[in-house]
């Protein structure tokens, strides 16, 4: 792999070839959208997903766009790529990477897609300094909801539908393929885990390492993490370094290590870049826990090539669709629980407030924090046309102010005399006093009043009755709220 630049900055071979397969995809991808019959709900065809609300049965075939995956092309001078809406960052990585470079950000699920990215949000370590995965987005192809293919730039015809694509989820059109931004990747990343004991001293180092991109007098690339419980936190800083430091040996937590235990037992570590970028994904964070994946004598006979998020999701969607486990803990008189499986963004000044309010409200550890923020206007999408303050209209989060993005995957009991989803009511309540959102890619209970407000209002109607007149596509509130 090249260290930090591309050695020969010249278009990858075969990249000719591979821009004519791609235009012919983008052919099929139109036909395939003509032949869903007229009045039917138009929906993805998609083998996997990452989202966690049940979708509604449909009897219409799906839109398929599985053609449009992969590099199309890389342009090493300026570190772009243009890439397939249905390429996962998994495929992204294992082209890319040996060019010497990566996607601004790296979602942490390998399954999850560039288009899906864009369409529902991602963020990762380097959300801190690179901010949100379509704000590395130069342009896009859109097939919308009306069955037309548009390019969507921020400051062309059809800048009102660059804006509001983020956190669309599919309502608006989808990205059929996309220019990205890259950065140079390097062989090696350094960590340093800094344990606090409160979450408040925590959210000030937080602040100190967002305004300086760095700590303690070394550079900072990557930040997140990780909250064990009132008096036990700690903040992962990660570096890229063409060298290990002498006497070093990068770790390995694809198989009976799991990565974030390591985090409360070392104070140093060092993993391949490869590694770093799928550290979470081996253990879908801590998650495989529930599946007996942590149990040392289950993980020995595991498959370490099964030992992956998607593997665990086919084992939830399973849960889903049947109910085992359900059904046991009524035998066993165990309560019926409710699944709190959120990701929130709340401004940093108020993250600790949120933090303690969530350990105290809810029985789910540990919580993920990752810190993020908008990038400057100077960015190549920076200077997106609309409100400046919040440019993305879907998702306003203000430019200039600091976020640490807050995750808590797990279910709890159904006390008695609450119903089913009175424990996200109350998180949802609790975010949106604290002036954050939510991300939408699991349950979500808002009323559609609420969720007009908070979630993009007259912006997102007006670019509606502009792409999809006829309402071919499900809309926002009927995909976030009602499974539609």
């Amino acid at each position: 792999m090249a260290t930090g630049q591309a050695t020969a900055l010249t278009r990858p071979p075969g990249t000719s070839e591979r821009l004519r397969d791609h235009e012919r995809a983008v052919e099929a991808a139109r036909r395939s959208f003509a032949a869903i019959p007229p009045g039917a709900r138009v929906r993805l065809a998609k083998r996997t997903s990452n989202l966690f609300r049940v979708r509604a049965p449909s009897d219409a075939p799906g839109l398929d766009l599985s053609g449009l995956t992969g590099v199309v092309d890389v342009d090493p001078e300026a570190r772009t790529a243009r890439v397939g809406g249905l390429t996962t960052y998994e495929q992204l990585v294992d082209e890319l990477l040996p060019h010497g470079f990566v996607p601004l950000v790296v979602p942490q699920l390998r399954t999850i897609t560039i288009g899906g990215a864009v369409t529902g949000l991602g963020i990762e370590a380097a959300s801190f300094r690179n901010g949100l995965p379509h704000e590395s987005v130069l342009e896009m192809r859109v097939l919308t909801g009306a069955g037309e293919v548009v390019t969507a730039t921020p400051d062309g015809e059809h800048a009102e539908l660059f804006r509001a694509f983020p956190n669309s989820y599919g309502s608006l059109g989808y990205a059929l393929d996309l220019v990205i931004e890259l950065e140079p990747a390097h062989p090696w990343v350094l960590l340093r885990h800094v344990r606090f004991d409160g979450v408040a001293a925590l959210v000030d180092a937080v602040r100190a390492v967002m305004a300086d991109a760095a700590w303690s007098g070394e550079r900072v690339d990557f930040v997140d993490g990780v909250v064990f419980g009132p008096r036990e936190a700690y903040l992962t800083l990660g570096r890229w370094s063409d060298d290990l430091p002498h006497g070093t040996r990068p770790s390995d937590y694809t198989g009976e290590r799991v990565f974030y235990r390591s985090i409360q037992h070392r104070r140093t570590d060092a993993l391949s870049a490869h590694d770093y970028l799928w550290r979470w994904d081996t253990d879908w964070f801590w998650c495989s826990r529930a599946f007996g994946a942590q149990v040392p004598a289950v993980r020995r006979l595991w498959p370490k090539h099964l030992l992956r998020s998607d593997v665990y999701w086919k084992i939830v969607a399973l849960e889903n669709r049947y109910g085992p486990m359900a059904r046991l803990d009524r035998l066993r008189g165990l309560p019926a629980r409710e699944r709190v499986v959120q990701d929130v963004e709340i401004p940093l000044d108020r993250t600790a407030e949120f933090v303690e309010w969530f350990l105290r409200e809810v029985p789910i550890e540990p919580v993920w924090l990752c810190p993020i923020q908008l990038r400057d206007a100077g960015s190549a999408t920076g200077d997106v046309s609309g409100d400046e303050s919040t440019p993305w209209p879907l998702y306003p989060m203000r430019r200039g102010e600091p976020y640490v993005n807050v995750g808590f995957w797990s279910s709890v009991p159904i006390e008695p005399g609450a119903a089913d989803g009175d424990v996200n009511r109350r998180i949802e309540d609790e975010v949106t006093r604290l002036g954050g959102h939510k991300s939408l890619y699991s349950d979500a209970y808002y009323d559609e009043a609420t969720f007009a407000r908070l979630y993009g209002g007259a912006a997102y109607t007006a670019a509606r009755h502009r792409y999809d007149p006829t309402g071919r596509l499900p809309t926002l509130y009927e995909k976030a709220v009602r499974a539609g």
